[in-house]
């Protein structure tokens, strides 16, 4: 098991853009996957897609020594910038970005605006561990997003859709978002994997012992990430498979404000708590955590709000295209950056 998962990992890179070839060469040939995956739906949960993205997540917060939670909770320093990262640097920077980039499409800004609005939940988690990131800061970070995200997202879409384009005479856009949306995306991608992961440690570690669990459960369960991770991402590219290969042009406008938006959250961060002597470990979690985007909320809220077939929604459905790539080349940059880091 060890061999296979050193295998997946040293050509990680590969099998993540195989299987976004495959994704969107099944959505093109074959239109009516879309159709029959998406009839497997509950509400505006896709039940394919969050059974890979559960899957995906559940290794790493299974490894999470929840016992240290509490010890992380007293780094103050550490949170209140991983929070001021997510909630002001990083809406503001994709709003200024959908503004400068996408005025002149309307529904492409607001769908770019959303993403920058949905703090991630789910991938981050495995960025971090590809990039020796401290888990347990992860999982708190993670967290504290969910809590931020149930009780501002709402208000947030208020303020950066329909107030400040209007103060700014870009547009006049009435988009509500129920909050029961929000969190339904937070407790099925988020506490799902969250209470199996914690609970398999509690009970397996009473059980069989912690050296069991760290030197025989850990490694059996650690490739399901990567196995999770690929089938969502081909999953989620055969959705729109069809419409990325119809319009490349639209899918280049989307890109180019998000891959700099990716680039300028991660460096930005990196070299904030760099200078706050923040130790690499920690220093990776809050980068990813602050990069990253909740794809799959932005994408529910899209849906609910302006149907599945919406401009909005298509630039969810991009997201990851652009994301899945970025961060793996931040995750070798985060590694390269590790070796003149001067740990504390």
């Amino acid at each position: 098991m060890n061999t296979k998962l050193k295998f997946l990992d040293r050509y990680l890179t590969l099998w993540i853009f195989l299987a976004m070839i495959i994704g969107v060469g099944l959505g093109y040939f074959f239109p009516g996957i879309s159709v029959i995956t998406n009839s497997f739906s509950s509400g505006t949960t896709n039940i394919p897609l969050a059974v890979g993205l559960i899957l995906m997540m559940y290794p790493p917060l299974a490894k999470v020594d929840y016992n240290l939670l509490p010890q992380v909770f007293r780094d103050k320093k550490v949170i209140s910038v991983s929070l001021l990262l997510n909630w002001v640097v990083g809406p503001v920077l994709m709003f200024v970005l959908a503004v400068v980039f996408l005025k002149n499409e309307p529904d492409f800004m607001i769908g770019l605006i959303l993403i920058g609005l949905a703090r991630c939940i789910a991938m981050v988690i495995v960025w971090n561990d590809l990039a020796k990131g401290n888990r347990e800061y992860a999982a708190l970070l993670i967290a504290l997003n969910s809590i931020f995200q149930i009780i501002s997202y709402s208000f947030l879409v208020w303020l950066f859709i329909n107030l400040l384009p209007q103060k700014l005479g870009l547009g006049n856009f009435n988009v509500s978002v129920p909050i029961g949306n929000v969190t339904e995306s937070v407790l099925i991608y988020l506490g799902i994997p969250f209470l199996a992961g914690f609970i398999s440690r509690y009970c397996l570690t009473k059980l069989k012992g912690k050296a069991w669990y760290s030197q025989k459960f850990i490694p059996a369960i650690s490739p399901v990430t990567l196995y999770a991770l690929l089938f969502t991402i081909v999953l989620m590219f055969s959705l729109k498979g069809d419409k990325i290969m119809e319009l490349p042009m639209d899918v280049v406008k989307i890109a180019i404000p998000l891959i700099i938006y990716f680039v300028l959250m991660f460096f930005i961060s990196f070299s904030i708590n760099k200078c706050l002597k923040v130790p690499y470990d920690k220093n990776v979690s809050i980068a990813f955590t602050a990069t990253g985007n909740n794809f799959e909320l932005a994408i529910a809220v899209s849906i609910a709000v302006f149907g599945i077939h919406s401009s909005q929604a298509f630039v969810g459905v991009i997201g990851p295209l652009v994301e899945v790539p970025v961060l793996i080349l931040l995750v070798k940059a985060s590694l390269y950056l590790k070796r003149s880091y001067k740990l504390e």
